[in-house]
């Protein structure tokens, strides 16, 4: 079969001439390297799984820092046939990268997590749930576009959706920066409408406490009922910018609001919103890790907000959600508000699964090589699967995981039979210590007949965030067939989400 020939001189050129431009205006990159995540490394709860990352001038975005992103690479499966990582959807990267082209702008390379820009979507095709856990699988097989003599290999790890009058009540602490850099419009006005939308959806069963930090640290909500909408949206609104960013005790002030008002089975979080600086109390970031692990452990986890332009610490933001069981989001505009805080809300904060970790275990016999897209940040030690000291992902209800694989087979479809892998997956159920496991073999089986709308357009957004990396990874594919791939698998796309994607994808070809 014919490999598709390289692109890669036309990536080469795009990112000469821009860095040409960048030069001319003064915005040229410069920095040093630093260390970042690396693929084997793993957090254990409560030690922090900080790691500084480059400090690099972006041009647009100056002060942004992002954690080092070091391509997983092809693995032999005689040599390597485990897989390991662990599972969790966060979507922050889609939205920032987003933020980065609708300016006009390429995002930094390492601002571009692959699996974060699929996990953004959800899928037609239905789930296959297994008895007595919480997972559904979906598995399929068809031609990598990477490689015409490879293969792509979608995996899907859902968990069922259930009413919202279902779910048991929240009890909030939003820790909101209002130092003077939040005040453009992007940032704390933003901040507000879109914990305003949240708020609606709130019921007399919930708590909500608002705890800021500036120059000093503030109260400014404890333990409002949720149902009592009009004192929460004044408290929001009453907010203002203004002042530097010192929080004292800003981060123990939330936890201590989590605390006097929690919520026995409930969902117990704190919400931090800010711009990228973490001055809240606890100034160095490894310690501030720390702290928020063990207080994950007490049963109140942390998720994140990012909001802004210019000083973001996705590192950091990264990080910390990973620590305190919660996820990273960044929000855009009021419409990525709406999906993060009002149509995924149950997803986002109700979890249904702790320290879960994916094992991919392949068939040497089958599989002659592998390679995972994405993940790279995520990725834990074989030994790591089985030890449940080891911190993992969390999982909420009604999440839909997405992990693609490139393989490479020996003897392709001689045996629509032949085992492939087993998808493994280790979890524990919230407050408990001990992990399950569930597992799910896929077969050669998986080929037969065409591809759904649901893989063909993955396809299309892994070409998508391999072209934004500029891995060497994408090599026949121009943006106008990645465009035209990703327009003609809309699926039923009802929130109108894949079709925001293809937008962007014009507009990332009008850059070039």
């Amino acid at each position: 079969m014919r490999k598709r020939q390289s692109g890669r001189k036309r990536v080469a050129c795009v990112a000469l001439v821009l860095s040409v431009l960048l030069a001319l205006s003064g915005c040229a990159p410069r920095g040093e390297a630093g260390t970042g995540p690396r693929p084997g490394d793993t957090a254990k709860a409560p030690v922090s799984s900080y790691n500084p990352s480059y400090d690099y001038d972006y041009g647009y975005g100056s002060g942004e820092r992002y954690s080092t992103i070091e391509d997983l690479g092809v693995q032999l499966t005689a040599r390597s046939p485990e897989s390991t990582f662990s599972l969790k959807v966060d979507t922050a990267a889609y939205s920032n990268v987003k933020r980065y082209i609708e300016n006009g702008h390429l995002p930094p390379s390492d601002a571009v997590r692959t699996e974060e820009l699929i996990n953004w979507f959800s899928f037609d095709e239905p789930l296959q749930y297994t008895r007595n856990s919480p997972f559904g699988f979906y598995t399929e097989l068809g031609p990598s576009p990477f490689d015409d003599d490879k293969y792509l290999a979608m995996i899907r790890v859902g968990t069922r959706d259930i009413d919202r009058s279902e779910l048991p009540p929240s009890n909030l602490v939003f820790l909101i920066d209002v130092s003077g850099s939040m005040g453009s419009y992007d940032k704390l006005p933003l901040l507000q409408d879109s914990l305003a939308m949240l708020a609606e959806t709130l019921g007399k069963d919930d708590r909500v406490s608002i705890v800021t930090y500036a120059s000093g640290t503030h109260v400014a909500l404890s333990g409002a009922k949720g149902s009592d909408y009009r004192t929460i949206t004044d408290a929001i609104y009453s907010l203002s910018a203004g002042g530097s960013t010192y929080g004292e005790k800003g981060i123990q002030k939330a936890y201590e609001q989590a605390e006097r008002n929690y919520i026995e089975g409930g969902n117990n979080r704190v919400i931090l919103a800010t711009d990228g600086d973490f001055n809240v109390g606890i100034s160095n970031i490894g310690d501030l890790s720390d702290f928020i692990a063990r207080k994950s452990e007490s049963g109140v986890y942390l998720s994140v907000l990012g909001f802004g332009t210019g000083n973001i610490r996705d590192d950091i933001m990264e990080t910390l959600a990973k620590d305190g069981n919660g996820n990273y989001s960044y929000i855009d505009n009021l419409k990525t508000a709406e999906k993060v805080l009002v149509n995924e809300l149950a997803s986002n904060l109700f979890t249904v699964a702790d320290d879960v970790k994916a094992q991919v275990v392949f068939d040497p016999k089958t599989v002659r090589s592998y390679r995972l897209i994405g993940y790279e940040n995520r990725m834990l030690k074989t030994e790591d699967f089985d030890d449940d000291r080891v911190d993992a992902g969390e999982i909420g209800v009604g999440c839909d995981v997405v992990a693609l694989y490139e393989i490479e087979l020996y003897e392709p479809e001689s045996d629509l039979g032949a085992h492939l892998f087993d998808v493994n997956i280790r979890y524990k159920d919230p407050g408990e210590s001990r992990s399950r496991l569930v597992e799910f073999p896929v077969s050669l089986e998986r080929l037969r007949g065409g591809n759904s709308s649901d893989f063909r357009f993955v396809s299309a957004v892994a070409l998508y965030g391999d072209y934004l990396r500029n891995s060497g990874n994408v090599d026949g594919y121009t943006l106008r067939e990645i465009t035209w791939l990703a327009e003609d698998n809309l699926g039923v796309d009802k929130a109108g989400y894949r079709w925001d994607f293809v937008e962007l994808l014009y507009q990332l070809r009008s850059i070039g």
